[in-house]
């Protein structure tokens, strides 16, 4: 096959759709727990997320939220999945190779957000969220004279009532329990239990049995939709989350959205040098915290 222009441009818009098409059919779960935030510059500033507005009685003025001197902004980074085209392939017509690698970098563009989101979830119990705490805490501040804990330690269990009232049931309980600076419930309803891949089986089953272990009616059955996620990397750590609100737990904050980019000039000093193109995938992005009371974590690290 001659390189010339036209050979190139057939070549590279055929990458294009098989890249394209991939990129529709791969599913991901990151908008379970996400909400997106289309982002127009290096970074957004998120201090509003201290701010909890909710209808007041308008009697006289109008009451007015100010927002809280916290500093949380998230920065944009750049990613991309480039494959390497040898001249020499175009020549041969040896092309069927590169369908697996566009397929391969949409697949990785796709899942972005995935990986983005949960790398953050990994990390949930030590990276600080927009209230300067790490966003599972003991101690989040409420208003200037109070504070809730979204962290707990208890083992995801069936064993028992007892054991599944002491972790599900207590973190359920305590997310449905946090009230604004104001003493007015925030009508938390968590209703997606996330867990590793590890405890799977255990989280389906205490939301699925009629009866647990020991005999006992099973409360819990149908209360949660359970999320098994293999991107989370401890085998004992468990989350519950409300993700019913116009604020999601986590973000995921949308720069460039991944697109197929091609170099294909045969000018090109790659080309006169090493004699190769390139085709691939770019983005920017990045990935944070919203609001702590939408999410319990637990380390499951007490029976």
């Amino acid at each position: 096959m001659n390189v010339n222009g036209a050979a190139l441009s057939a070549i590279f818009l055929n990458l294009s759709k098989v890249y394209n098409d991939t990129f529709k059919e791969v599913t991901t779960s990151y908008q379970k727990i996400a909400m997106t935030v289309p982002s127009s510059g290096k970074y957004v500033d998120y201090r509003w997320l201290a701010n909890f507005p909710k209808m007041e009685r308008w009697v006289a003025k109008k009451v007015i939220k100010k927002l809280v001197e916290y500093q949380y902004t998230i920065v944009n980074e750049k990613f991309a999945a480039t494959v390497e085209v040898d001249r020499d392939d175009i020549e041969d017509d040896q092309l069927g190779i590169y369908k697996p690698q566009a397929e391969s970098a949409a697949w990785s563009a796709k899942q972005l957000p995935d990986e983005l989101v949960y790398e953050a979830f990994n990390k949930a119990f030590t990276t600080k969220c927009y209230d300067g705490k790490p966003f599972i805490s003991a101690d989040h501040p409420i208003g200037a004279k109070t504070s809730f804990s979204n962290k707990g330690n208890k083992k995801l269990s069936i064993e028992s009532l007892a054991k599944a009232q002491a972790s599900f049931g207590a973190a359920r309980t305590a997310m449905m329990s946090i009230k604004d600076d104001q003493d007015r419930p925030l009508n938390v309803k968590p209703n997606l239990l996330v867990v590793p891949v590890a405890l799977g089986d255990i989280a389906r089953a205490l939301m699925t049995v009629n009866q647990l272990e020991d005999g006992k009616p099973n409360p819990y059955k149908g209360v949660c939709e359970v999320l098994e996620e293999a991107r989370l990397t401890d085998d004992n750590a468990w989350f519950l989350m409300d993700t019913t609100k116009p604020i999601k737990p986590f973000i995921y904050q949308e720069r460039k959205k991944p697109t197929f980019v091609q170099m294909t000039n045969p000018d090109s000093p790659n080309v006169f040098m090493e004699g190769v193109f390139y085709f691939g995938a770019e983005a920017r992005a990045a990935a944070g915290y919203g609001h702590p009371h939408l999410i319990w974590g637990s380390t499951g690290t007490v029976a």
